[in-house]
């Protein structure tokens, strides 16, 4: 038998509004520009520009009672005078003063037209002289290259692909042969099954084959698994060569292209630009000021002649509507202004927090910082600061810093002060700089040489800090 019970419970939940606030706060200066402007285009009483004030809506032509709209009317009855000025033939370009500068004019990007890789290659291949027989072999192998330009199937199943696909019998050797013709497409090393054999198809198309080029093409050949590992002492016994000429070879195989594609898959680069969301200088007294980018919010105001529409008396599916895009601009208008605030209100938490560091610029300035401790400051939710530092860029007198850097865990020191753990990352790349690239350090040296500078952390910590700034592992990072 089923039976009726009640429950109360408390549950969070945002209206529609305040969903769309948070959105605001997430988006970035460019986002928020795009952003304005689908306003715009929807909600036909939002405008963009500020209010007038009274001042600006009586020119101080009208002071002159003989010009006022309500002065004498033959006094301006020659400049509506149809024949004063309907023969006259000067272009208005000539009347016109160019007051602006360069500078204010928006560049607008040019759209650049994106070819992929595999269509390049496929442009050569159809310079080629083909049956067609041959060129639907090529452009299926085209197609099966992965997006480093390797062919990772076997040609039987390639083979058998086809002949499936087209209801026809194509032979493997059919494939081989037209695998070997792609080989020969640039970049050189294109359509390779491997590493090793994408280098030896490099180095095959080499002019110059000297010594080096011999040496070089041994090591790749006879000894390519210890050349991934750095294992140059066993290179040297395997292939015979001395240091020196081990050293002439390993410089030519780093001029080779592990990834032949990389050059041609412009289809899948964009060149974004970063716009920064905050401007950050120094005063003359050595204080520093921030403040939003110009160009972040531009003013926007409500439409006069809609606004004096909505307060008239239409049919009601009029006044709804109008009231409904009054109460939308409004909102809209007032969230911008909030969101302004929101972020100015966290940089000048984040500056207080990390004033030391904004002085100088020096990473090791840098304090360790959570979202708690700037949500304490300006009193807001810690998901707020999170949406308001995701993505946005400050600009300093030292270079464009991304808010999210700032914040850093702590590590204590053996003094017992914390100190940030992009310091402590600094410290490691600097051992790593200055190591001895023959002998290099392995992570239990680094974190030795660390606890000799005072940061007392774990292996398995300068591990992790190692992999976050791309550093290798010792074995890798062996030079000869």
């Amino acid at each position: 038998m089923q039976r009726q019970t009640q429950t109360q419970r408390q549950t969070l939940k945002y209206s529609p509004l305040q969903i769309q606030m948070l959105n605001l706060l997430h988006l970035t200066t460019m986002e928020l520009e795009q952003r304005i402007k689908e306003e715009l285009e929807e909600n036909p009483i939002l405008e963009e520009g500020k209010e007038e004030s009274a001042s600006e809506e009586t020119p101080e032509e009208f002071d002159d009672p003989d010009l006022s709209p309500g002065g004498d009317d033959n006094s301006v009855q020659d400049y509506y005078d149809w024949d004063e000025f309907r023969d006259d033939d000067i272009p208005d370009y000539k009347t016109y003063a160019n007051n602006q500068s360069a500078d204010n004019e928006l560049y607008t990007r040019p759209m650049v037209e994106a070819i992929s890789f595999r269509d390049d290659l496929k442009q050569q291949v159809h310079f080629l002289q083909l049956d067609e027989r041959q060129q639907l072999i090529a452009d299926f192998i085209l197609d099966s290259l992965d997006e480093d330009g390797f062919l990772r199937r076997e040609s039987d199943v390639i083979a058998d692909d086809i002949s499936f696909a087209n209801s026809m019998f194509i032979d493997t050797d059919e494939v081989n042969t037209m695998l070997k013709i792609i080989q020969q497409l640039d970049p050189p090393g294109i359509a390779a099954s491997d590493l090793r054999e994408c280098l030896l198809i490099q180095l095959s198309r080499i002019e110059n084959q000297n010594d080096t080029w011999k040496w070089s093409y041994k090591i790749v050949s006879d000894a390519f698994d210890e050349l991934g590992s750095r294992n140059y002492d066993k290179i040297m016994r395997i292939t015979g060569l001395d240091e020196e000429s081990l050293k002439k070879a390993i410089q030519l195989i780093t001029t080779l292209n592990p990834k032949p594609a990389s050059g041609l898959r412009n289809d899948s680069i964009v060149n974004e630009s970063i716009k920064p969301d905050f401007m950050l200088w120094y005063t003359e007294d050595g204080e520093i000021e921030v403040q939003l980018t110009w160009g972040n919010s531009p003013a926007l105001k409500l439409n006069k002649v809609f606004t004096q529409m909505a307060e008239e008396k239409r049919d009601k599916a009029t006044n709804q509507f109008l009231k409904n895009k009054m109460n939308s601009a409004k909102w809209f208008i007032d969230a911008i202004k909030q969101r302004e605030n929101t972020m100015l209100n966290t940089l000048k938490a984040i500056v207080k927090l990390q004033y030391d560091y904004f002085q100088t610029g020096d990473i090791k300035k840098l304090r360790p910082m959570i979202l708690k401790d700037v949500a304490e400051i300006i009193d807001m939710d810690i998901s707020t600061v999170s949406r308001v530092t995701t993505n946005k860029y400050v600009q300093t007198p030292f270079g464009i810093v991304l808010l999210k850097d700032l914040f850093t865990e702590g590590v204590t020191n053996e003094d017992g002060t914390e100190v940030s753990n992009r310091e402590i990352q600094e410290a490691i790349r600097e051992i790593v700089g200055e190591e001895d690239k023959r002998h290099p350090y392995n992570d239990q040296q680094i974190t030795d040489m660390l606890a000799e500078k005072g940061y007392s952390v774990a292996r398995r910590t300068v591990a992790k800090y190692r992999e976050q700034l791309n550093i290798p592992t010792a074995r890798l990072r062996v030079t000869i």
